[in-house]
């Protein structure tokens, strides 16, 4: 087999690989001497087939079987002998004449293909030891662990039936229809509905408007949508309610006691309050885990700059082009609402695209070099964790990940992923400073502008809109 460099321009190469007719004959011979002693032919005892009588009946179709075996396996075999990486699949060509493809087959001309594909850039990595980061941490006081109990107490609060006009605090079921212009609304329509007024689960102003309602009572009333609300079809406009109230509910004491704790399967209200204290400080710990994982790849990127194999690049914009794009089509926005342009928008995405491949090829070294691995009981996990995703579809999303290419790949990379950044933990320069949660929650400019556009909420309700983690790099 010869193998020649054709093109070598900067990550790109392209090889020609001539495979001589004498070799592939005699791998076709090869093909056939195991195949004589298994076929079966008219005429003939078994195992006593003349292999050339084999080759006149099978020899092309062994060959063609031959060429795709080939162009399966010897790309990686060239690419381990020359030492390279290719950052994707090499994109194999062959001759599409059919007279030259005709002579490959009969076994009377040598067979050429070429390979085109990027090498994954080499680069040495920077001392992370010298890396210097500020793990900002919380102390979660008393008091919102006290605050937090009562929400939990608040939502299992019994209510008793109530005659008489609602108040502020009560729990009014209601039927409700939503119209604009007139006309009724996507999303804007509920029947027993139950409202705990003044709880601002619903637009502003539309609980106040409850207030001395009795049960049987009928009544519309009007609001209007803010400005920036997330359906822009709905926006700053003016909506009437048709509303129907069919109970009310008084609130019964709110008391945090161990009593409490039992309907919640817990043993006492210390149990409660340890329980609620290690969510917060769970949750704290998401951020504070980004925003560490922010400082640690703004760092490498600072410390390593090398061109990026275009095509994996091509290949994130794209997925980041598409997201963006369904992100404002679904929240009625355009790149203008944002106060960009398309193009611009586009620049910007791209550099993000080549930061996260850049940054996804250094941390993957740093990873090999440590020798991180990941199980395949947390392969599982992660599996798991999909499937749990998709109640119902457990059997088709198994399936996915079964037969789809990449797939467990894509499950394996954010585990790789993180467990190199615990690596790397133990060898940087990590300072614990205590910071109030508004500091520790306030996203800086930098990390804003990593992050796609805000989340679609349901159009009748609010719903706090969940801040979106900063993208996988």
């Amino acid at each position: 087999m010869q193998v020649t460099e054709t093109l070598a321009e900067g990550l790109k190469r392209e090889l020609k690989v001539v495979v001589p007719v004498k070799d592939m004959e005699a791998q076709l011979n090869e093909k056939l001497a195991e195949a004589k002693g298994k076929m079966k032919i008219n005429g003939f005892r078994p195992g006593k087939v003349p292999i050339s009588h084999l080759k006149k009946v099978y020899g092309r179709s062994i060959m063609a079987q031959l060429v795709n075996e080939m162009i399966q396996e010897k790309p990686a075999s060239i690419l381990a002998e020359r030492g390279e990486k290719a950052a994707t699949q090499p994109e194999i060509s062959m001759t599409e004449d059919e007279k030259e493809a005709e002579e490959i087959l009969t076994g009377s001309a040598d067979f050429e293909f070429t390979m085109a594909y990027e090498v994954i850039p080499a680069f040495d990595l920077a001392d992370i030891s010298g890396f210097k980061i500020v793990r900002e941490v919380v102390d979660v006081p008393a008091e919102e662990v006290e605050e937090q109990v009562l929400r939990v107490a608040e939502n299992s609060r019994s209510y008793e039936p109530k005659k008489g006009k609602a108040a502020d605090g009560d729990k009014v079921t209601i039927d409700y229809l939503g119209k604009v212009d007139g006309e009724p609304f996507e999303g804007g329509a509920d029947q027993d509905a139950e409202l705990v007024i003044g709880s601002n689960r619903f637009i502003p102003g539309f609980e106040e408007q409850l207030v001395g309602l009795k049960a049987g009572d009928e009544k519309v009333i009007t609001v209007t949508f803010p400005a920036e609300y997330q359906a822009a079809h709905l926006a700053g406009k003016e909506a009437t309610f048709d509303i129907k109230v069919k109970a009310i509910a008084a609130p019964g004491e709110l008391e945090i006691n161990d009593e409490l704790a039992k309907t919640l399967g817990l043993d006492s209200a210390d149990k409660l309050r340890e329980i609620v204290r290690s969510q917060i400080e769970s949750q704290y710990g998401e951020v504070t885990r980004q925003k560490l994982k922010r400082q640690i790849l703004d760092q490498l990127d600072e410390t390593h700059k090398f061109d990026s194999p275009s095509k994996l690049v091509d290949a994130e914009f794209e997925s980041i082009w598409r997201q963006i794009n369904q992100e404002l089509s679904d929240n009625g926005k355009t790149f203008e609402d944002e106060d960009t342009t398309e193009e611009a928008a586009r620049e910007d995405y791209r550099k993000l695209a080549e930061r996260r491949v850049r940054l996804g090829l250094v941390l993957s070294k740093i990873g090999e070099e440590a020798n991180i691995q990941v199980s395949d009981e947390e392969l599982q996990r992660s599996l798991f964790e999909q499937v749990r995703k998709f109640p119902g579809q457990e059997k088709e999303i198994y399936e996915y990940f079964q037969k789809t290419p990449g797939a467990v790949a894509s499950l394996r990379a954010p585990i790789f992923e993180e467990k190199t950044i615990d690596h790397m933990l133990t060898v940087i320069d990590v300072t614990d400073k205590s910071v109030t949660k508004e500091e520790l929650m306030a996203d800086d400019e930098a990390e804003a502008s990593d992050k796609p556009a805000a989340k679609k909420k349901a159009p009748a309700k609010k719903k706090a809109a969940k801040k979106d983690d900063t993208a996988a790099e």
